[in-house]
């Protein structure tokens, strides 16, 4: 039963995800998850030409915390309907509201419009990975679900390599809205190849009773309100000059956040229960330390350092390149050493990624270091994204994985606004004491990064007793071949 279970691992081929039973799914999946990859790379490129237009650089970091605080409702209210209705549901209402964000977007007169925008985006774009993860888990067999995670990673190299600089030359030469507003024809084909494939797959689970259930989705969708309220509000509060508005505010902020970040996850997953809440957690933790500073690299080289758009594309292209190589790497061998080991290394690489890229604040140094600092975070999650997804969809049973994805992303959503806000935070601080003081404020939110990061190399070891479990079939696999 072991060899059974267990040998098919090691075996397992790239080529079987392009058979003629998943062909389909495969590639609606990539195609929708490289128009994320343009989307998120093609806009952060541009931020810096759009905040020179639309004024209002202390509002930099909403751009961002818009969307993942829009993206993490959208999550919690897919991750419900994913485990109760067929996947192409939610799937397609997301696209809808998705390019409707784009829309708006485009044609916003002020950076105002803009934030709501990005927050109507991030509505729709909160049902495309919970879709995903629950498509694979409910499709694939364990042997080849790493090899998705790998491929979904690689959809990210096209637009890793021509995205930023496109976008760089179209926001230069053409306007930053045609960055936007060209993404619409790419998202109609995008989507509708992965809804024609979503839409053969019938494995629902049954629904509860229908009174539980109508009255935990009802929690579900206030929590989720009330965690992105309390995030919300917890983030402006940081960036407040008012010394009363900085308390009040992070303390109703928090009263808002934890409880309702508790009821959206597994239990223990505030104390870092071993296993699966661990790492629910710790993809937060992930999300936190890298896109803090990710999302302010194009700051620190248009704004700051004075550099062209081009450079900040080819930094996002190697960092692109770097977690998609690194991401491979990590498929090809979890199974042997287990998520563990990978998640502690990930959080190392970013940690030393971001105290490197810290002298890049200073004249005295060149900014094109970046190319290189900054391609270790990239390494450090390509190690570590994928292998706490596995944790999560391999310690829940098949009708848990719609909840247990939107946990998960949930928390990477969550990460990723609090990090790019605190990270707005000091942004707009550092603005308001005046422009030399934006070089030191820079310097700090890569520092906030090397800390997150620190921190979650320290929490990784929660992951242990996970890691030994898939490390052991691994060497099963190994014992059978």
């Amino acid at each position: 039963m072991s060899a059974s279970a267990s040998a098919p691992t090691a075996q397992a081929r790239t080529a079987e995800l392009f058979a003629p039973g998943l062909r389909g799914l495969t590639v609606g999946l990539v195609a929708t998850i490289t128009l994320a990859a343009l989307e998120s790379l093609a806009i952060g490129t541009v931020m810096p030409i759009v905040a020179a237009e639309l004024g209002h650089l202390e509002l930099y970091g909403w751009v961002y915390s818009a969307y993942f605080l829009g993206s993490l409702v959208g999550t919690v209210l897919a991750g419900g309907a994913l485990d109760r209705m067929p996947l192409v549901r939610p799937f397609a209402a997301g696209l809808m509201l998705f390019a409707a964000g784009l829309l708006v977007g485009g044609l916003a007169p002020s950076m105002h419009v803009l934030i709501a925008a990005r927050f109507i985006q991030g509505l729709g774009g909160g049902a495309i990975a919970p879709t995903a993860y629950v498509a694979i888990g409910r499709v694939l067999p364990d042997r080849l679900q790493p090899r998705m995670f790998a491929m979904l990673s690689t959809a990210w190299v096209v637009p890793g390599i021509i995205g930023p600089s496109i976008a760089a030359v179209v926001g230069e030469v053409a306007g930053w809205r045609w960055v936007f507003l060209g993404l619409l024809p790419l998202l109609l084909l995008a989507g509708g190849l992965a809804i024609s494939a979503l839409r053969s797959i019938h494995d629902v689970a049954p629904p509860a009773a229908a009174t539980p259930e109508r009255r935990r989705s009802v929690i579900r969708i206030a929590a989720a309100i009330g965690a992105a309220l309390g995030a919300g509000i917890l983030v402006a509060a940081l960036g407040s000059s008012e010394p009363a508005l900085l308390a009040v505010g992070v303390v109703v902020g928090a009263l808002l956040l934890v409880p309702s970040y508790w009821w959206l996850t597994p239990r223990g997953t505030l104390r870092l229960a071993i296993g699966v809440p661990a790492a629910v957690l710790l993809r937060g933790v992930m999300t936190f330390a890298f896109f803090a500073a990710d999302a302010y690299i194009p700051v620190l080289l248009q704004t700051w350092r004075g550099t062209p758009a081009t450079l900040t594309g080819v930094v996002f292209t190697v960092t692109t390149l770097s977690w998609t190589a690194s991401s491979w790497l990590q498929a090809r061998r979890i199974d042997h050493y287990g998520p563990r080991r990978f998640v502690a290394l990930g959080f190392a690489f970013i940690a030393v990624g971001a105290l490197l890229t810290i002298p890049a604040v200073t004249a005295g140094v060149p900014a094109e270091i970046t190319l290189l600092t900054w391609a270790l975070p990239g390494l450090g999650m390509g190690f570590m994204y994928s292998a706490v997804t596995l944790v999560v969809l391999r310690g829940v049973e098949g009708s848990e994985q719609g909840s247990a994805s939107s946990s998960l992303q949930l928390s990477d959503i969550l990460g990723t606004a609090l990090g790019t806000g605190v990270a707005g935070a000091i942004l707009a601080t550092g603005e308001r004491a005046g422009t030399e003081s934006l070089g030191p404020a820079l310097a700090a939110v890569f520092g906030v990064s090397l800390v997150a990061a620190l921190g979650g190399l320290l929490a990784s070891r929660r992951l242990g007793a996970v890691g030994a479990t898939i490390s052991v079939r691994g060497a099963q696999a190994a014992a059978v071949d």
